[in-house]
């Protein structure tokens, strides 16, 4: 008999009172054996994270003519592709906070840079554990509280209990940024060993870890994996975009994004190498999805492919993100393998809390009630009615402030700047500052905060945004109309 979910997550299912003890032995034997095949049924996991990977690079999106992604074409061909997928939060702790625990970025804690995922945290990776899976991770996690004594955000070794539940193969770096360049630098084990690699491209040394991983006993059993480049973000000390050599100058005359080409930014420059690097994490996921054929392991493996936020090249605010714009919020979602083998391409909006609870699901797992997001598999079948299609977001850094995003427009308000305005957790006052008509200006050139023709509109999504900041954290702060309105 098939074990039910209650025995099949208990370590030794209990067996009747009046059993002898070899009943008792027989039937745990039994039992254990039923789990495990029951486990090995279950489908693995493979999350792919691009830092810093705009959207509409990706070719089956219709929007960038420069076939730079052909592999992630071809998995967008045969699975699903998302085109109005968000994040949470535009900055990669708190983005990648909500991808992991299904929770807005004001409910996990993790609100800006900086600070420690809760070691009590109910994750992706601590609900595959405790279901059977093996939980393992390579590259970037930016999600280690500063280091004792100190408010330094810690670049190198991650401790186990900071780990967010991945308690197996563990190769990877709290900031890579910060302990690599593209040629050279250190990941790091699960005794906090370094493991330095030189003269290979960095993104190519963390796929041979992962090739080395899906070729092991270890893949044999239901595992989750995720891969978390560095690649395509920018290289914080020399803030240059570093593709592999031989892709340098490989596109000399790029096709520059609609919303780029009016604004002054740092795209000139560096949106060449950029699309290189766009180019090789393509190429990076080919060879992923062929390491899975010829393992025998794509026809039960699921490959999602995401990013933590995109990329404005300083056209919005003074860096690269942070703010409520497409090239901040929109993010890729591409899925592929067991449950996901479509063919077909979702329009409705979904975002970075909505992850964990549909790998949960695709792989015949419960949701927690600590997690916010919803499961997405609803919507491959159709069903749609009871899909609220629209995304809530937060901001943090540049500006503290949060918003919506429908399908027709951009909503987003932020603390007024007094002191204490970078502190989220006591802001008690937001001011609207941006709207965009998404139908009428779908690259966001014309900021409509406070135009007297969209007062109503504002006013609608305002109660909207009030209710959804209350619902996401229990956050009550007002927020006023915009302070300086267009006649």
């Amino acid at each position: 008999m098939k074990p039910t979910r209650r025995q099949w997550l208990s370590a030794a299912p209990a067996a009747a009172a009046v059993a002898s003890a070899a009943t008792q032995a027989s039937t745990a034997q039994a039992s254990t054996a039923q789990s495990s095949a029951s486990a090995a049924a279950r489908p693995n996991v493979i999350l792919v994270i691009s830092d810093q990977f705009r959207w509409d690079c990706i070719g089956a999106m219709g929007l960038n003519p420069m076939n730079l992604t052909p592999n992630l074409d071809r998995m967008a061909a045969r699975g699903v592709l998302f085109r109005s997928a968000f994040c949470n939060q535009p900055v990669c702790a708190p983005a990648r906070g909500s991808i992991f625990t299904g929770q807005y970025a004001s409910k996990h804690g993790v609100w800006r840079n900086g600070i420690g995922l809760p070691e009590t945290a109910t994750t992706l990776a601590s609900e595959m554990k405790r279901a059977g899976y093996s939980t393992n991770y390579i590259g970037k996690w930016h999600l280690a509280p500063p280091d004792p004594g100190t408010a330094a955000e810690p670049h190198g070794p991650v401790r186990p209990q900071h780990r967010g539940g991945f308690q197996d193969l563990w190769e990877a770096a709290n900031a890579l940024e910060w302990t690599s360049h593209a040629y050279e630098g250190d990941l790091f084990d699960g005794e906090g060993k370094p493991i330095h690699f030189a003269n290979r491209y960095r993104a190519d040394f963390m796929t041979d870890r992962a090739q080395l991983f899906l070729r092991s006993r270890a893949a044999k059993s239901p595992f989750l994996l995720t891969l978390s480049y560095l690649e395509v973000h920018h290289q914080n000390d020399k803030d240059t975009f570093d593709p592999p050599r031989e892709f340098v100058n490989r596109y000399p005359n790029p096709f520059i994004p609609q919303d780029l080409r009016p604004l002054p930014g740092s795209w000139p420059s560096q949106i060449s190498d950029y699309f290189a690097c766009v180019a090789k994490m393509d190429e990076i996921v080919g060879t992923i999805r062929q390491t899975l054929a010829e393992n025998d392991l794509d026809k039960n493996t699921i490959l999602m492919f995401t990013s933590d936020h995109g990329n404005h090249f300083r056209t919005r605010n003074s860096e690269y993100k942070r703010s409520p714009h497409e090239s901040s919020i929109h993010v890729p979602l591409i899925v592929e393998g067991p449950g996901f083998n479509r063919g077909m391409q979702v329009s409705e909006l979904v975002s970075q809390v909505d992850y964990a609870p549909t790998l949960l699901s695709a792989a015949g797992l419960g949701v927690p009630a600590s997690m916010q997001g919803h499961n997405i598999l609803p919507l491959l079948e159709g069903h749609r009615e009871n899909w609220r299609n629209e995304v809530y977001f937060e901001m943090s850094e540049y500006v503290t402030g949060r918003g919506l995003r429908t399908p027709q427009y951009t909503y987003a308000v932020a603390a007024p700047r007094v002191p204490g305005w970078k502190d989220a957790t006591t802001v008690e006052k937001y001011v609207e500052y941006m709207l965009y008509d998404l139908y009428a200006d779908p690259h966001q050139h014309l900021n409509l905060a406070g135009r007297a023709p969209y007062q109503k509109t504002a006013a609608d999504l305002r109660q909207r945004l009030r209710a959804r900041m209350l619902e996401a954290s229990g956050d009550r702060a007002t927020i006023d109309p915009a302070w300086f309105p267009y006649s």
